[in-house]
């Protein structure tokens, strides 16, 4: 399933898609930075409640299909701006981390 179709599916709100068709490959959860970088598994929706430009950096390095902020996770327009110039596809929904996670799963293995 690509980062645009569970988007679309999971009602997510998007707050950057550079590369909608990227495959995602898991879920992903975790809100340690450094964890994070060493354990990400490439092509995973990674579901966190980190957000700042850390957290850009971190799915980069990893190769993240996307970064899901959980929680309403807020958002501050430098981040946005950085999600974009470096083409990161970053969402946004209301669930908690576990729910939104599991939920990625399911529709993936669908």
């Amino acid at each position: 399933m690509t980062v645009k179709e569970i988007a679309e599916s999971m009602n997510l709100e998007v707050l950057h898609l550079g590369n909608g068709d990227a495959v995602i490959s898991e879920p992903y959860c975790c809100d340690l930075l450094s964890v994070a970088m060493g354990n990400a598994p490439e092509g995973c929706a990674w579901c966190t409640v980190m957000s700042n430009m850390n957290t850009l950096a971190v799915a980069s390095l990893a190769d993240a299909a996307c970064i899901i902020l959980c929680g309403s996770a807020s958002v501050d327009d430098n981040m946005k701006l950085k999600a974009v110039s470096q083409d990161i596809n970053l969402l946004r929904t209301d669930q908690p981390i576990f729910d939104t996670a599991l939920e990625v799963y399911k529709r993936i293995h669908a």
